[in-house]
């Protein structure tokens, strides 16, 4: 079975790399983890989340396909070639330089992000949360990829489906403890008349892409909670009283 993802201009224009932003189309999963769930993690049976990992690799070529336990933090991995971490590796971001790996990340809200220098071959795959985002996990990520011969004002990254400021209410506490973790954060909180703040978190990540020195940035610009049949929302779950599962966004090197 291939499923065709949503893919980036950036990285489809530069022939380096193969990737998709899968949403919950395509697979076998049932219930409220219809259908392309890639997380073991929400109760869905692990045959059926094994089978639409192996959908997703195999839609972009094929090859192993490495997915970290998330954690919100914003430790990321660098992966050599013949040593692949070990499964339940506690991480939110992965490198690398070797051909024949795919990078995947996953969320249901939190925001996927893939990144390239195509001149050097190397790639990225985080999971930002809002914690991971203030916290510094994209200056981490591409820190690592500089440390494999990157340079961050030739890296592309793009952001893939996450939550919009619009549906992302958050309230007064979340936003004097974001902004206390990161001041930077100040600038993409707003609060519309019903007079709770909400959080732009793809804003953020973008204004935290530009201060930290990247010159192409893209955003897909799909919000997960708006679009329910479309992607796994969390919150949108939650406010329904359901559970749900994860998708899953991978790059690799062509």
């Amino acid at each position: 079975m291939i499923v065709s993802p949503e893919t980036s201009d950036l990285f489809t224009a530069s022939g380096k790399v193969r990737h998709g932003f899968f949403g919950r189309r395509g697979g076998v999963s049932t219930g409220g983890f219809a259908s392309l769930n890639a997380s073991t993690s929400t109760g869905d049976d692990p045959e059926a989340v094994a089978q639409n990992r192996r959908i997703a690799a195999d839609s972009l070529g094929g090859g192993p396909l490495v997915v970290l336990k998330q954690i919100h933090s914003t430790r990321v991995i660098t992966i050599e070639a013949g040593a692949l971490p070990a499964p339940g590796t506690e991480a939110d971001a992965l490198v690398t330089q070797h051909p024949n790996i795919l990078l995947g990340v996953l969320t249901a809200d939190c925001a996927p992000l893939l990144l390239l220098d195509p001149y050097a071959g190397v790639i990225g795959a985080a999971h930002a949360g809002w914690s991971g985002a203030v916290h510094g996990i994209l200056e981490n990520t591409v820190a690592a990829m500089e440390a494999l011969g990157a340079q961050r004002s030739r890296i592309d990254l793009e952001i893939g489906p996450t939550i919009s400021g619009e549906n992302y209410e958050v309230g007064e506490e979340f936003k004097a403890n974001a902004i206390a973790l990161n001041p930077n954060a100040e600038m993409d909180f707003f609060t519309p008349e019903s007079g709770v703040p909400h959080f732009d978190l793809p804003g953020f990540l973008r204004r935290e892409a530009e201060r930290i020195g990247l010159v192409s940035v893209g955003d897909l610009e799909r919000c997960t909670y708006a679009a329910p049949d479309r992607y796994f929302s969390h919150r949108y779950a939650t406010h329904q009283a359901s559970r749900t599962g994860r998708q899953i966004s991978v790059i690799g090197l062509a």
